[in-house]
């Protein structure tokens, strides 16, 4: 008897989605590495949160289809409620759109790099995961995704790990090239100059994904937002796990969305430090693209990024590499509090002096 005879092959073959490094409860770092946003939640949103979980809420069911969430979002955006699927986090809702739309073999493409759990769904889900460059300064190959005969596409944008915005009118072209679903991936357009949501009105085959764990301080209650036509919205709807976002995760995501304004001096205080912390990388000798996101991805002054990384840890700072070919010479690094970018700056300092 072997247990691996059990397992699907492909699941088999899988290394599995590896995400940033958690600390241990109680250990002390400065943690640069995941991009959450470095302040809490506004007040508003923390007392909605506890005001929950003082009544029923912990003992009861939450609202299955999160209607009060998909509300509150069609207030904020500008939207009508059933143009939104509300997921346990946005990977939830990646999740949900590949079991919607994706068939045994059929070709999931997305330009890389990118977000690599878009491989890691497409595999569990029997597709075939095909990647295509990016164009130069970061623009999309129309032509080149089309061709690769797409049952869904994946677009982040900011991209992550590089954090450049492709050209909206590039998104518009791709939904007229491709029959085909097109997932503009926007987890970090909250410190972006502008976004695709306008684009929905037409281009019936654009979905656009938001994420609460970036700009709105709340990764820990795992919630996403998934905006489309109601007849793409409503086939999402079948295939949504039961009750898959809790009471909880209801609650603040309602209040952060009826209070947009309340985050504004976060996400100016995040932009504010991204562009300080751009200019003073490259002081020192790092190579740093301009990014929309709440993260930088230096390019070390000479050699691989990992012995950066190793060094960083050891003085207790949390900062992302990937070994991969085209990243191994850079850092992915979020954008802290100015203390705690002030601290990664020192080490740097001590690691290049040394």
């Amino acid at each position: 008897m072997s247990i691996s005879d059990w397992v699907r092959p492909g699941i088999r073959a899988m290394a599995g989605y590896q995400p940033g490094e958690q600390p241990a409860p109680g250990q002390r770092v400065i943690k640069l590495n995941t991009n959450e946003n470095p302040y809490p939640a506004p007040a508003v949103v923390l007392d909605a949160l506890r005001e929950a979980a003082a009544g029923e809420a912990l003992r009861r069911y939450p609202v299955p289809d999160a209607r009060p969430v998909r509300e509150a979002a069609a207030r904020a955006y500008g939207l009508d409620p059933d143009q939104v699927v509300v997921g346990n986090g946005s990977d939830d809702l990646l999740t949900m759109l590949l079991r919607t739309f994706v068939g045994p073999g059929e070709n999931v493409v997305a330009p890389a790099p990118t977000y690599s759990l878009y491989e890691t769904l497409t595999n569990i889900q029997g597709g075939a995961y095909r990647e295509v460059p990016w164009g130069v300064g970061g623009s999309l190959l129309v032509r080149a995704i089309a061709d690769a005969d797409p049952a869904l596409v994946f677009i982040t944008r900011p991209n992550a790990p590089f954090g450049f915005a492709c050209g909206l009118e590039q998104v518009a072209a791709l939904c007229r090239a491709v029959d085909a679903p097109v997932v503009l991936d926007e987890a970090y357009a909250d410190f972006a100059s502008d976004n695709g949501l306008a684009l929905l009105a037409e281009h019936p085959n654009l979905i656009v994904t938001r994420s609460f764990s970036k700009g709105f301080s709340l990764a820990g209650l795992r919630l996403g937002l998934g905006f489309a036509h109601p007849e793409v919205a409503a086939e999402l709807h079948k295939v949504r796990d039961s009750y898959n976002v809790d009471a909880l995760a209801q609650a603040g995501a309602a209040a952060a969305l009826d209070n947009l304004d309340a985050y504004r001096p976060n996400l100016d205080a995040v932009v504010a430090e991204r562009a300080r912390m751009t200019q003073a990388l490259r002081e020192r000798g790092f190579r740093v693209a301009e990014s929309q996101a709440n993260f930088l991805f230096a390019r070390v002054p000479h050699g691989d990024a990992r012995p950066w990384y190793e060094a960083l840890k050891e003085r207790g700072i949390l900062i992302r590499y990937f070994p991969d070919e085209e990243l191994a010479d850079g850092l992915r690094i979020s954008i802290g509090t100015p203390e705690e970018n002030e601290a990664l700056l020192g080490v740097l300092d001590g690691i290049s002096g040394g």
